[in-house]
């Protein structure tokens, strides 16, 4: 047997063992994952884990190259391939962006003093993303922001495991009060029934759920709305509550701004759902969003008719482990 030979043979053995072990990962996570569809959750989890096959791919593929294995434009594509996924599977998803951004949410002044308001969403603890690396990093970007609150606007997660409480306990190191609403995957649209597993782990760990809830502040309220998809997003009563301060309102879906009304003073909804497309891709990503959000949100800043609303690309995954071209960002919004 040529060198040659035995090095493409030690390849093999090695995604070989590594398929193993990646499937052995699967089902034990799985055992674990709060599913009401264990072989659909295991599938899942077996590409989550095989995807690191991609890394000894990566360097066969050079040897392939180098020893003519393959020829010099298959060498290139599965190269170029490789690359792509391994940055979008093991790179930017822990690249945790922070984004700033100043909005004047009381047209008649100023307020006294800015207030510096953090938005998270989609964080989708569970099976590909909001692992205890990615938690301690958006709570480490999070405090060196300094925020006075923040907000997590829905889906803390995707068929998690049953030790929730103990993966979210690195949100009690952050520096400001922390205010949520649910999001689709929160109310089994689609997903199990976690809804009383994710309301003790909130509890424990710091993080008030203000759904139907009003946060009086000194210049402006802070009111949480029910996920849309759940039915839950009813805000025809805002008319008939205070208005003598602007409103900022937490939801979950940016479609929900269609059903705010006419208030004296123009709101601020801030909504996450969309994940800004989470892979990047001409054309396909454009055609995807249409059955994402109906209203056409993706991210940043819209105006609709009686209400504004500004669209985070989130933190975490769903459907692929994979994140290209739109890093995981926490939104810090001053308000002005």
């Amino acid at each position: 047997m040529s060198n040659s030979d035995t090095v493409i043979l030690v390849f093999y053995i090695i995604f070989i063992v590594l398929a193993l072990w990646a499937f052995a990962q699967a089902w034990i996570h799985q055992a674990r994952t709060e599913t009401i569809h264990p072989f659909k959750a295991f599938v899942h989890l077996a590409a989550f884990y095989l995807s690191y096959l991609l890394v000894p791919l990566w360097f066969f593929t050079l040897y392939a190259g180098w020893s003519e294995f393959y020829s010099l434009h298959e060498s290139i594509f599965v190269f170029l391939l490789t690359s792509i996924l391994i940055y979008a599977r093991f790179i930017e998803p822990h690249m945790v962006h922070i984004n700033h951004h100043q909005y004047r949410l009381n047209p008649d002044r100023d307020f006294i003093q800015p207030v510096k308001v953090a938005l998270i969403a989609d964080m989708h603890v569970g099976l590909f993303s909001g692992h205890e690396r990615q938690l301690k990093s958006i709570v480490k970007k999070l405090n060196e922001a300094k925020p006075d609150i923040v907000v997590v606007a829905g889906d803390w997660t995707y068929e998690p495991e049953n030790r929730l409480i103990q993966e979210l306990s690195v949100l009690k190191q952050i520096h400001a009060p922390v205010y949520s609403v649910p999001g689709n995957h929160d109310e089994q649209y689609p997903g199990p029934p976690i809804q009383t597993l994710l309301k003790d782990a909130l509890e424990q760990n710091n993080v008030i759920d203000i759904e139907g809830q009003i946060i009086d502040f000194d210049e402006f309220r802070l009111i949480g709305i029910g996920d849309l998809w759940a039915g839950k997003a009813n805000m025809r009563f805002m008319p008939d509550l205070p208005q003598d301060k602007p409103w900022l309102i937490l939801s979950h879906n940016p479609d929900t701004v269609d059903m705010v009304p006419a208030l004296p003073t123009r709101p601020l909804m801030l909504a996450g759902h969309t994940h800004g497309g989470q892979i990047e891709l001409p054309w396909i990503t454009t055609y995807i969003m249409k059955k994402v959000s109906i209203l056409g949100h993706k991210k940043g800043f819209y105006t609709h008719e009686h209400a504004d609303v500004f669209v985070t690309v989130g933190t975490g995954m769903v459907g692929v482990p994979f994140r290209f071209r739109v890093p995981p960002t926490i939104d810090i919004i001053e308000l002005i």
